[in-house]
C-alpha cells in the first residue's frame, strides 16, 4: 500500500519560511519522481514542484519559482520542500505525490496532506 506522510506545515507570517517532509513507503521510492502539490479552500489542486527520481533535474511552478526549493534523500525515502518568503496566496493544503509535472495527476493523492497558512 502506498503512504504518503506529509508533515511540516503550521502557521507563519507573511515573509516567513517552512520546510515541509514528506515520509513515502510501499513503492520503490528511489524510481520514482515525486511532486508537490497544493489546494487552496474552494480550489482546484495546482501543481507547485517536481524532482526527478535521482534528484537531479527539478521544476517549479511560476508562482513559487526563486522561493520554493525540493529536494529529496532516497535512503531515507523523504522528499522535502523548502518555502521562504511566503505569501498570503501560499495558503494551502500541500500533498506529496508521485510523478512529475507532467504526469502527476495520473496518481491518487495519498494521505491528509499538511496545512500551511500565511497569516499576519
Amino acid at each position: 500500500e502506498v503512504q504518503l506522510q506529509a508533515s511540516g506545515g503550521g502557521l507563519v507570517q507573511p515573509g516567513g519560511s517552512l520546510t515541509l517532509s514528506c515520509s513515502a513507503s510501499g513503492f520503490t521510492f528511489s524510481q520514482n519522481s515525486m511532486t508537490w502539490v497544493r489546494q487552496a479552500p474552494g480550489k482546484a489542486v495546482e501543481w507547485v514542484s517536481s524532482i526527478s527520481n535521482g534528484g537531479v533535474a527539478t521544476r517549479y511552478s511560476d508562482s513559487v519559482k526563486g522561493r520554493f526549493i525540493i529536494s529529496r534523500q532516497n535512503d531515507n525515502n523523504i522528499v522535502y520542500l523548502q518555502m521562504d518568503r511566503l505569501k498570503l496566496e501560499d495558503t494551502a493544503v500541500y500533498y506529496c505525490t508521485r510523478g512529475y509535472e507532467q504526469n502527476w495527476d495520473q496518481y491518487p493523492l495519498v494521505g491528509k496532506g499538511t496545512q500551511v497558512t500565511v497569516s499576519s
